[in-house]
This record gives C-alpha cells, structure tokens and sequence, in this order.
C-alpha cells in the first residue's frame, strides 16, 4: 500500500486537493491529521489534560465556557420509602462522582490557544514547540491505526494530509510526498479572505509559524523525481487544478498500482518488506537534506 503525504502550508489549496483526491476518480482514502489532532485533545484525553496542566495558568481563558447540563428527568417514588432510598443512593451517587466526565468538561479555546503560540517571538516558539510535544504523538498514534484499517480493507494508496509534514517528522514514512504550494502574497490574501476575524499581523503570525513555503518546496523537490512534486496553485480554478492533480496521480500511479500492489497486499511479509525499504529511503532522504543545509549555512557564515 502507497502512502502518499499531501502536505502545504496555510491557504495553500491543500485542503482543495485533499477534496479532489477523495472523490472520483481518484477515490482514495484521507487520513486528516488536522481533524485527528481535533480528536485528540478532546476533554477527557490525555493531550487534553497535559494542555490544561501546562498553558492553564498563564492562559485564562483557554477553555470554552462549560456547556450546561441538562435537567434531571428522575421520576419522584410513589410513597415515603422509596422516596428516602431515591434521596439516599442520589447523595451517594452525586458523593461518588465528584470527578467531572468527559462530557461536562469544557473544551479547549483553539482561539486562545492559537494566540498564544502563533508568533516569532522565543516565547511563542517554545509554547508551540510545547503543543506540539503533547499533540504530535498521540496524532501519530491514531495515524498508525487508520493506516492498518486501510491496509486490511484492500485500499492500493492512502492520502496522508500533514500540513506540518516536515516538522512532525512523519515524512519519512511516505514514499511520495505531494505539496500544493502558492507564493507568499497569496497565501496571505487567501488566509485574511477566509479567516476574516484574523488582523493583518495575526495572519502573518500564523503563515510564519508554518515556515516559508520556499523551504518545504526545495525540501519536497530534493526527494527526487517520482518521490517529492510540487503543485503550484496560484489563481487556479478548480477544474485547472483537478488536470494538474490529475496528471500528478497518473505519474504516481505508474508501477505501483497492478499487479505488484496484489502481490504486496497479499503476501504480507513483502508488503512489510516494501514498508521498511521505504522508510528506509526516507530516512536518507531526511539525512541528505539536513547535510545539504548545513553545508549551505556553512557557506553564508564564510561568504559573511
């Protein structure tokens, strides 16, 4: 089974493309890591309450208010005893249940939260470091399991959306990795058109904590052909940008749908084979890259 990581920066087109992707023809199964990162913080959960224990004292208002519970339905009993027993075991029940449920736990301010990550400053760049310590894995986990369900179900390619790709360090993990990419003008005059509550330095705050989009395309382009493509969608319609998905899926699709996905699927010792070599490569990949940059920041301290 291919895994193919779609990823791109905010207000790129990404979530456009992962659209196309899911519908005919192509038909293929989304892994969302921003509706699993949702999930995960969830109240109740354990990135939930590590959330809370960290940004909880200098964030006030970082949770939601608490959504009211709704009215008691309890019938009353018919006499004097049953009505003591009903008075008797609801003081042992409210007693014993001191600890809130999931359900009566207000839900994290992603508003508040985002304000106080979102930013160049040190601070910022901690606490979001912070975030994504607490998020990133337990997103993992949950990318793990899909994966499975999708591997069991027969799927010959899986679509990993990530907009963080990079960052998360998942993208050794896919053989192909296709970004959707715009220049930073428009990038900014997609994000303040969509997101109309975000000021203008809001919205710069939130393009610049996801790195510039000139780095992940050299990054992605520096897989090599066959295994990183790029997909510039500047004013694109939807249909010119479906051609262009279309032509990439084509590419992608050639030698790795047929008889060779049967075989994998089938005889699982060599799809885990195929996995592993896989990864392998993009480790490599991974290497390569951070060896290229430190040898090109090396360069601009002795030009200096």
């Amino acid at each position: 089974m291919l895994l193919l990581a779609l990823t791109g920066s905010l207000a790129t087109g990404k979530s456009t493309v992962s659209t196309i992707l899911s519908s005919p023809p192509h038909s293929l199964p989304i892994i969302d890591a921003d509706l699993l990162a949702r999930k995960v913080v969830e109240p109740g959960t354990r990135a939930y309450r590590r959330i809370i224990t960290h940004f909880s004292p200098t964030t006030p208002d970082l949770l939601l208010p608490a959504s009211p519970s709704p009215p008691s339905t309890t019938k009353q009993g018919s006499n004097d005893d049953s009505s003591s027993s009903s008075s008797s075991s609801s003081s042992s029940s409210s007693s014993s249940t001191t600890k809130k449920s999931p359900r009566s736990q207000p839900p994290l301010n992603r508003a508040a939260l985002g304000r106080r990550i979102f930013g160049s400053s040190p601070s910022r760049a901690r606490d979001r470091r912070t975030l994504n310590s607490i998020v990133h894995p337990a997103v993992r986990y949950e990318i793990c399991k899909a994966i499975l369900r999708h591997y069991v179900r027969g799927a010959w390619c899986v679509v990993l959306d990530i907009p963080l790709l990079y960052d998360s360090g998942l993208d050794i993990f896919a053989p192909v990795v296709l970004m959707i990419a715009c220049s930073p003008g428009t990038q900014l005059a997609r994000l303040r058109a969509r997101d109309r509550h975000l000021s203008e330095q809001e919205a710069r705050d939130r393009v610049a904590s996801q790195g510039a989009v000139g780095g992940k395309v050299r990054r992605t382009e520096a897989r090599g052909k066959g295994r990183g493509v790029v997909v510039w969608n500047e004013e694109d319609g939807v249909e010119e940008l479906k051609g262009k998905v279309g032509r990439v899926m084509e590419e992608v699709a050639r030698g790795r749908k047929g008889w060779w996905w049967w075989v994998s699927w089938m005889v699982w010792p060599v799809g885990v084979g195929w996995g592993m070599w896989e990864v392998g490569r993009g480790w490599w990949d991974r290497k390569r890259w951070e060896k290229e940059e430190r040898k090109s920041e090396q360069q601009g301290i002795e030009q200096e």
